[in-house]
């Protein structure tokens, strides 16, 4: 799949999104999540906040409420889902908690004439909308920058997020992808941190012991790569290129190992305000639009050479983030269109 610059999403033709068709004063938008247990769902559900709350308050919208699971359970967010019909909203927006196991309450949705836009973890059932980076490639990409850090390759670590969510699937098998392009690597363990510091870091310490000495890099999939580097560190381990995922105690850790040693690497995730993206297009929906049921976001990168940038605007203990617009809507609409 074609990744895109949020510069050539905002180039893109508009012509396509058109003029409103229908007013959404009236209509009602829900958020539907499954987990917000980590610096990132709390950076999506703050940008949730701040961009539908400015919706409502210009008139956009009348109410758009974000609702989460206490638990990771496909089983609690069906639920959660079968109330949120009952209670009469007009579209759902959707982080869930597997890509399969929600589609019955999502065709229940839809057949209610409910829309339903999933992002980041997305859904399979044909009715809904899905928005969604390609992570695959957002972890093959990761062996390829380390290919080119490292061309004679080495060892790797793998650090997977929530067990049985789409979205560690997938970037899971774009690692694997990563390593079969690049043989000189191989990944010689990998453990789940949850896509959470403490997590990453008990999984790590406790992995750590059973594997070689010589490990070169460590594969991630965000909210994981500071609490490796303290597995590391705890170890008395040499440390190796760690892979970061935008968190902004990664890249504070980052920007001080590169002024004390030089240490260098990259940082990539998806942007929370993702969560933004998927409400603006839900809102053309109900608008009468017309919108593929399949858009492409671009994935958030960051070089050595933005590190310092990346770094000023990210809040402690936050992430580095995007929120999106409604011109930024009708840009990916317009380009998935097309």
């Amino acid at each position: 799949m074609r990744t895109l610059t949020k510069m050539a999403l905002s180039a893109a033709v508009l012509a396509l999104a058109g003029p409103a068709l229908a007013d959404t004063a009236d209509r009602r938008i829900a958020l539907s999540n499954n987990y917000a247990g980590n610096s990132w769902r709390q950076a999506m559900l703050q940008s949730w906040e701040t961009v539908t709350g400015q919706a409502v308050a210009d008139g956009v919208v009348a109410e758009a409420p974000a609702f989460t699971t206490a638990e990771n359970q496909a089983t609690e967010q069906a639920a959660q889902i079968q109330n949120i019909i009952l209670e009469g909203y007009d579209a759902i927006v959707l982080n869930a908690a597997s890509p399969t196991a929600l589609n019955g309450a999502v065709k229940e949705a839809c057949d209610a004439g409910i829309v339903v836009v999933s992002f980041d973890g997305i859904v399979t059932e044909p009715c809904a909308y899905r928005i969604a980076v390609d992570f695959r490639e957002m972890g093959r990409k990761q062996v390829e920058y380390l290919s080119g850090r490292l061309p004679e390759g080495g060892n790797l670590l793998e650090i997977r997020g929530l067990a049985g969510v789409f979205v560690d699937d997938e970037i899971s098998a774009g690692i694997h992808a990563g390593v079969e392009q690049f043989p000189q690597f191989s990944i010689v363990g990998s453990v789940h941190g949850d896509w959470a510091q403490d997590v990453a870091q008990r999984a790590v310490a406790g992995v750590l012991p059973s594997l070689p000495d010589d490990i070169v890099g460590v594969v991630t999939q965000g909210g994981d790569g500071y609490g490796a580097a303290q597995a590391f560190a705890a170890a008395g381990r040499e440390m190796p290129i760690i892979v970061m995922g935008n968190r902004q105690d990664e890249l504070l850790w980052w920007k001080e190992q590169r002024d004390a040693n030089g240490y260098e690497t990259m940082s990539v995730s998806i942007a929370p305000g993702v969560s933004t993206l998927a409400f603006w297009v839900a809102q053309q929906v109900l608008d009468g639009q017309t919108v593929p049921q399949d858009l492409i976001v671009p994935f958030l990168e960051i070089q050595q050479d933005g590190l310092d940038a990346a770094l000023e605007t990210t809040p402690e203990g936050g992430v580095a983030n995007e929120e999106y617009t409604l011109d930024d809507a009708k840009a990916v609409i317009a380009a998935a269109a097309n």
